[in-house]
């Protein structure tokens, strides 16, 4: 395995990429909330994974929903941004978010999310 890409902002740990869940309700939603973080460089990517059949506890009942997986991949620098738009256009009271560490990868895609969170445009 090689060492992990030097290019760009890391962290102490490793690569600097964060890959954040998130479920939706519907499709629309979804969409709309990736296409945000997207054209933002909040997220490089979100991959959208609709037919979720989610099983939970709320309000101390058992509950099952059909929700749209979001897939997000992100910079430890911009999480807490990403963070702050999920929970302001979310329409759950608590929403799903949780970040895990990349801690490893091909370096050039490594990069290519790092160059993306990093820009300061939203232009193509």
């Amino acid at each position: 395995m090689s060492a992990p890409a030097t290019h760009g902002p890391q962290d102490a740990t490793g690569t600097g990429v964060r890959v954040c869940l998130c479920t939706c309700p519907d499709l629309a939603g979804a969409e709309a909330l990736a296409v945000a973080l997207v054209e933002d460089g909040l997220a490089a990517c979100v991959k959208l994974l609709p037919g979720v059949l989610s099983v939970y506890r709320w309000d101390g009942r058992t509950e099952r929903a059909q929700e749209v997986q979001l897939i997000m991949k992100t910079t430890a620098e911009r999480l807490p941004a990403l963070m702050d738009r999920v929970r302001a256009s979310h329409p759950y009271a608590c929403p799903e978010l949780i970040a895990l560490e990349a801690v490893a990868g091909l370096p050039g895609y490594l990069d290519w999310v790092r160059d993306h969170c990093a820009r300061t445009d939203t232009g193509p």
